[in-house]
């Protein structure tokens, strides 16, 4: 049995303010030519399809559209929730949905697969959506479960159980945070208290193949366990990380061969440093004008209107940061010496423009300026 495993769709998450429904959709489409031109029998899908517990209408024709592709390669699809989804929005239609789809939401449906057969028997594939212990520990009493590692650890137990009274192989679909694992700073939602709710590898144990979701980037944990990361990057964080699915073979003793079939990128990211200057002209920033951009300008003081000046050379500049080449130790305690020793106004301002601007005071245009508003103001005291 040959098995497509993807996750992290997040149909309606935006990059800077932009839409991504395009660029995800062109994406899916070439994951679906993967499927035929691969002659895949299975997709899993672990977790996280929408983006939000309540996505915009225009998300849901691209779900649709994208399962219908899928099931007319003559694929089976297996797809669970994550902790982006609302697994009553994600599951609502569950029942409606045509025999070569499955949405898995409900957690007391955890130990009880969708077998599929090949030529050497059955595959069980057993998902498991988004468990939040809050959430689900009233469906299995007298069993502690305070964190999400606890809960794993439930649910695979009821899983290997009925692996035990079933036999075959298996296959299993979940979402959630594994320890060895590298997530991208403020991309994945923590799914974790304090390191408490990182679930052990050997939580693991048992099945053939483990199909995780929740982490963008594609990882390996071990031959029979990893995550493939999403479809499309969604942060400059995730920048140089492949973007695809793992390609999977069971044969009749179990996992047999797994590898990345790679998906394009519609539009790739570039962080450019330099000072403002060099970022608008310098030839070594040429070939970004069709690339999403984070420009970091490096001056020592913030420089007007910068992503306006910056899309005129690059388009789909998306963010401006501006980062100072050297910046100084200092301390409220030094501000406030220098403010004690100013000798009039006019130094407590040039105090202030050196504190918050990594040391550079008041140029000779500037002190003019803060002299005749100051004179200005002493005038319209004395007249009042």
């Amino acid at each position: 049995m040959r098995i497509l495993h993807t996750s992290d769709w997040h149909i309606g998450r935006t990059f800077h303010g932009h839409s991504t429904l395009d660029a995800l959709s062109a994406v899916l489409a070439a994951l679906v030519e993967q499927v035929r031109e691969n002659a895949v029998d299975l997709i899993v899908v672990a977790g996280d399809v929408f983006d939000s517990a309540a996505p915009s209408a225009a998300c849901y024709p691209v779900l649709t559209q994208t399962l219908a592709s899928l099931t007319e390669t003559g694929a089976k699809v297996v797809v669970t929730s994550g902790n982006h989804d609302s697994a009553a929005r994600l599951g609502f239609q569950s029942a409606l949905l045509r025999d070569e789809i499955t949405v898995i939401t409900d957690p007391a449906t955890v130990g009880t697969p969708v077998t599929l057969v090949d030529a050497h028997g059955p595959v069980h594939v057993y998902g498991i959506p988004y468990l939040e212990p809050a959430i689900v520990r009233h469906l299995w009493k007298g069993v502690e479960l305070r964190t999400q590692a606890q809960t794993m650890a439930h649910a695979f137990g009821l899983i290997r159980a009925d692996m035990a009274e079933r036999g075959g192989r298996a296959v299993v679909a979940a979402h959630c945070f594994a320890a060895g694992v590298d997530s991208t700073p403020g991309v994945e939602r923590e799914i974790r208290q304090g390191g408490l709710d990182v679930v052990p590898l050997s939580t693991f144990d048992g099945p053939d193949y483990v199909a995780l979701g929740h982490i963008h980037g594609r990882q390996q944990l071990s031959d029979r366990v990893r995550y493939a990361g999403a479809p499309v990057h969604y942060s400059f964080g995730e920048a140089g990380k492949p973007r695809g699915s793992w390609l999977v073979d069971l044969d009749a003793d179990g996992l047999a061969t797994v590898s990345w079939l790679a998906l394009p990128v519609p539009r790739p990211l570039a962080t450019l440093r330099g000072s403002l200057e060099e970022l608008l002209t310098a030839d070594r920033f040429a070939g970004h004008d069709e690339h999403w951009v984070r420009a970091e300008y490096t001056d020592a003081t913030p420089q007007p209107d910068p992503m306006r000046r910056l899309q005129a050379r690059f388009p789909w500049c998306a963010t401006v940061v501006h980062l100072p080449e050297n910046t100084r130790d200092d301390d409220a305690v030094g501000y406030a010496r220098r403010v004690r020793a100013a000798r009039d106004d006019g130094e407590v301002i040039d105090a202030f423009l050196s504190h918050v601007r990594e040391g550079e005071a008041a140029s000779e245009a500037e002190r003019a300026l803060i002299r005749e508003v100051l004179d200005a103001r002493r005038v319209a005291e004395a007249r009042s």
